[in-house]
């Protein structure tokens, strides 16, 4: 395997730190520099960027941000074992590599990141998911984030991507995909991890847009379509009696068939149900 840098092989700081990855925290590693450096590659031209990083463990992608020309990384890491592993790699690219401990669901990051930012990370199994709906629904958009590369169980990354019709299809898919262009760019097998998941995994590149595909007020399309994706298998009409005493009327004003079900409806028919609901 090619050297992306002077540090050592992943195995070798693992081993020297007692790193073994630990379940309750989601943590599996990638020990493939040569892996992480195409993760890195799959977020785009670093150069001149901040690079968010969640996660990031012994280092792995962290080292391919970073060898990749990201002009300084922020590293969140929760697990304090980590925290040594990583200053090694910030003696190794002196001002580069900024390490907060800390857990990413509270973390406050302003005054750490300077735009461009994009956001990188092989993301913990157990808050990936929540701190993808956080980034798709900020209070104001455009996002402090130009692009988002995630690593997901490939289950999850087939929910961001999905289409109307699919079993996958839901509320990841139609938040992502309001405001995002969204696609799967590297899929990985178990056997790339240490310890191997259950699952496959599958990296999401996701790149935004300048305002949304369709208008629609944030907070109302979200309500509906959660409320919608909860009872899937109901039709719209009975999925949706608690939004609105007239919900059929409402429904077949925003052009869409009350019996229906939501897997079957387009974004653009959530988001004309947003503005008919709030216009009523």
């Amino acid at each position: 395997m090619s050297a992306i840098d002077t540090l050592p092989p992943l195995r070798e700081v693992i081993a020297n730190h007692g790193l073994s990855a630990r379940k309750s925290l989601g943590q599996n590693f990638l020990l493939d520099l040569n892996l992480t450096a195409k993760i890195a590659r799959k977020a785009g031209d670093l150069t001149g960027c901040d690079v968010l990083e969640i996660g990031p463990g012994p280092g792995g992608l962290t080292r391919g941000l970073l060898a990749e020309g990201a002009r300084k990384v922020v590293a969140v890491e929760k697990d304090r074992r980590c925290l040594l592993a990583l200053q090694e790699i910030a003696d190794a690219y002196p001002g580069r590599l900024e390490i907060i401990e800390g857990d990413a669901l509270e973390v406050d990051l302003s005054g750490h990141l300077t735009g461009p930012v994009r956001v990188a990370a092989n993301l913990p199994y157990n808050v990936g998911t929540e701190l993808l709906v956080r980034w798709l629904t900020p209070d104001s958009w455009p996002p402090f984030w130009e692009s988002l590369t995630l690593m997901f169980q490939r289950e999850v990354a087939q929910r961001i991507v999905a289409k109307p019709g699919s079993k996958t299809y839901g509320r990841l898919a139609l938040l992502a995909q309001w405001r995002c262009d969204a696609k799967i760019v590297l899929d990985l097998p178990p056997q790339a991890f240490t310890p191997p998941p259950k699952v496959s995994s599958a990296v999401v590149h996701l790149t935004r847009l300048d305002a949304p595909r369709f208008e629609a007020n944030p907070k109302t399309l979200s309500h509906v379509v959660a409320t919608a994706f909860n009872q899937r298998r109901k039709m719209l009409r009975a999925a949706l009696k608690g939004m609105a005493p007239d919900i059929e009327d409402q429904l077949r004003a925003a052009g869409l068939d009350p019996t229906a079900r939501a897997e079957e409806i387009s974004l653009e028919g959530f988001c004309a149900l947003a503005r008919q609901l709030d216009g009523s």
